[in-house]
């Protein structure tokens, strides 16, 4: 936009902009079939594989996924990248944005009904949510005021663009506010999330929903 600006070029509208970024990481139409899309979307990297969620199942832990991305491109990603099968999930438009708890405590709520445990409150088996944003924490920490009877659990772990060498003090600070805005663990990596919720259900062997 600045270098159009700068030449006098005419602007582009607010919905071009989002048609050219959009076709970069779709590679195709956002709202067609996901088999023909060859962007970016299709390359990312992955912060973890098939192999974990088997992992965490093989534990007798229960899973599923908050997301702010629209459901096509979650499920593209979870489905076709992971080969998760479907994956419980709750995406943009189906539960207000985070920090709102709304999301999480829907997606705990039908996990719990699922697998036939108690319902939110006490009693029931202890939540724990990962996430690399600040929203992510603030979302436990609202679902604490909403349901304070349930044990909620913040894991938070440094957005990928911060763990390569020359951005280690930068993830040092962004560590040091997750942990203010009421993280209870920050981890060094997404992966390390199956081991701190085996040494939780064995604090609370009882409670074991992630």
């Amino acid at each position: 936009m600045e270098l159009l600006r700068r030449n006098n070029s005419p602007l582009p509208t607010r919905q071009e902009l989002i048609g050219v970024f959009s076709d970069f990481y779709f590679g195709g139409d956002p709202d067609g079939p996901a088999q023909q899309w060859h962007g970016f979307i299709g390359s990312e990297p992955l912060l973890l594989d098939a192999d974990f969620f088997k992992a965490l199942s093989a534990a007798g832990l229960v899973w599923g996924f908050v997301s702010g991305a629209e459901p096509p491109s979650a499920r593209y990603v979870l489905e076709q990248r992971l080969g998760l099968i479907n994956p419980p999930l709750v995406a943009m438009g189906d539960a207000p944005d985070k920090p709102n708890p709304q999301g999480l405590i829907q997606l705990a709520s039908q996990l719990l009904a699922r697998h036939g445990c108690s319902p939110l409150g006490h009693g029931a088996p202890q939540v724990a949510y990962l996430g690399d944003t600040i929203a992510d924490v603030r979302t436990v920490v609202n679902a604490r005021v909403a349901i304070p009877k349930q044990r909620w659990i913040s894991l938070a772990v440094a957005p990928p663009h911060l763990h390569s060498d020359p951005n280690q003090q930068a993830r040092h600070n962004y560590e040091n506010l997750l942990i203010k805005a009421g993280a209870d663990q920050v981890l060094t990596k997404s992966s390390s999330c199956l081991e701190v919720m085996l040494e939780l259900s064995q604090s609370f062997p009882y409670q074991q929903l992630p």
